[in-house]
């Protein structure tokens, strides 16, 4: 990280905790990021992880880390990640924290803001997840 961070993470006193994001991101930078919808595809357009919701997520980090990185941001300049499930339920909660949990093993993350909004279908059907991400940069 460095010295000035242009985001800062908060939980409002009183307010429900959530481990896996916070409820609010203060943003001082200048500069905005718009990641397009990431979805769990390889360099080659390839589906990676075909049924696997934990992999899927996993693999979208991965990919918002290249588009962070083109950007000259990190994980920890990220205001909101909107993502999207197909055919979503409740019990499909577990595999997509273990994919966070997976991509926290590999990348340093943050847990900005965050929604999670269940719809039919995404771009193709075996897409699993998609994820919209915001960034702010000094």
């Amino acid at each position: 990280m460095g010295d000035l961070m242009a985001v800062s993470l908060i939980n409002p006193d009183g307010h429900v905790r959530v481990p896996i994001y916070h409820h609010v991101a203060v943003a001082t930078g200048s500069r905005q990021v718009h990641i397009a919808g990431q979805v769990a595809w390889d360099e080659n357009g390839e589906l990676v992880a075909p049924g696997d919701l934990a992999g899927q997520v996993a693999q979208v980090y991965r990919n918002v880390s290249k588009a962070l990185n083109a950007a000259g941001a990190t994980f920890h300049d990220v205001v909101r990640f909107t993502w999207y499930a197909a055919g979503w339920k409740r019990e499909m909660y577990d595999a997509f924290n273990a994919g966070i949990e997976q991509a926290a093993r590999e990348f340093d993350i943050a847990t900005p803001p965050a929604a999670l909004i269940g719809v039919d279908i995404l771009f193709e059907p075996g897409i699993l997840v998609e994820a919209e991400v915001t960034a702010i940069i000094d």
